[in-house]
């Protein structure tokens, strides 16, 4: 290596080091910090604060609560993101073949995404109310308890996710397809590709990468929903709507045990790192074979 490119890399770990520090100061030693919290049994209101090793992850390993709230979390998680790939995939490509009124339709389509999320969850809960909501008026004047009745809520919610979060894929892919370049669709149309066989083998190819961006964005999100669960169900009725994220909530500030919550906030972090270290890794993958 030459002086110059020492120099150079000796600049570059130089300007860096306030973005690392700042890294360190505010996401690891927090995250230290709820580590170490996670090892002891803490529950102030009785001033019990004392080292217990792994127990809490112990009994996380035997709790029904437990296991039920992680069923709900990745049953959440894959529901609503795989609805949201296909509807805002589907929005995007009808966003990029509209001639008209194209700019009303962006508009609309970020007013879901921009509305504070406790808005959105009150919408929806007169939307879904069992006698008053406007569901219920459009099928007939039914009274579905939509949001009580155990097998419908956590499908409600999911609807309440995807009507919120979809205009965020469809944003990302329509912005991907407006850099297409139109020779590229002319030479499909040459070669004789209908529309189906040219959004399956020119369109979907170029939005593969966007696609696994948003798609990691979104399950990162799905995996930490908290407010919409909290809004909507309070993770009730009878814990099927109750995320991880909603039984740490619980543990942490409704009965204060804060080593036990914070443990289930290291389970949290965990499965959320490893689904982001999946998807780096396939991006990594799609970059390599590009």
């Amino acid at each position: 290596m030459t002086a110059r490119a020492r120099g150079a890399a000796r600049a570059g770990r130089v300007m860096l080091m306030p973005a690392l520090t700042a890294l360190l100061v505010l996401a690891a030693w927090p995250a230290l910090w709820v580590l170490w919290l996670s090892l002891q049994r803490r529950i102030p209101v009785f001033g019990i604060e004392r080292f217990v090793g792994p127990s809490h992850y112990v009994f996380l390993a035997g709790d029904p609560r437990f296991w039920n709230a992680l069923e709900v979390t990745l049953v959440f998680t894959f529901v609503s993101v795989a609805l949201e790939f296909l509807l805002g995939l589907a929005v995007a490509l009808a966003l990029q073949g509209q001639r008209r009124g194209r700019r009303l339709a962006v508009a609309l389509l970020l007013l879901p995404w921009a509305l504070p999320s406790v808005v959105t969850g009150r919408t929806f809960e007169w939307l879904y109310h069992p006698s008053a909501g406007l569901l219920n008026y459009v099928l007939g004047g039914q009274a579905i308890n939509w949001l009580g009745e155990p097998a419908l809520a956590l499908p409600a919610l999911i609807v309440a996710d995807v009507w919120r979060t979809m205009p965020f894929v469809a944003l990302l892919c329509y912005a991907r397809c407006l850099t297409i370049p139109v020779e590229i669709y002319e030479a499909a149309r040459v070669d004789g590709a209908g529309a189906l066989a040219t959004v399956r083998d020119v369109t979907l190819p170029l939005l593969r990468r966007v696609l696994l961006i948003a798609l990691l964005f979104r399950t990162l999100d799905a995996l930490r929903a908290f407010d919409l669960m909290f809004v909507l169900t309070g993770g009730g009725p009878a814990n099927t709507t109750e995320t991880l994220t909603v039984y740490a909530y619980r543990s942490l500030f409704q009965t204060l045990q804060l080593g036990f919550g914070a443990a289930i906030g290291v389970v949290v972090g965990a499965l959320v790192m490893l689904v982001a270290w999946a998807y780096l890794r396939a991006m990594a993958n799609e970059e390599a074979t590009a």
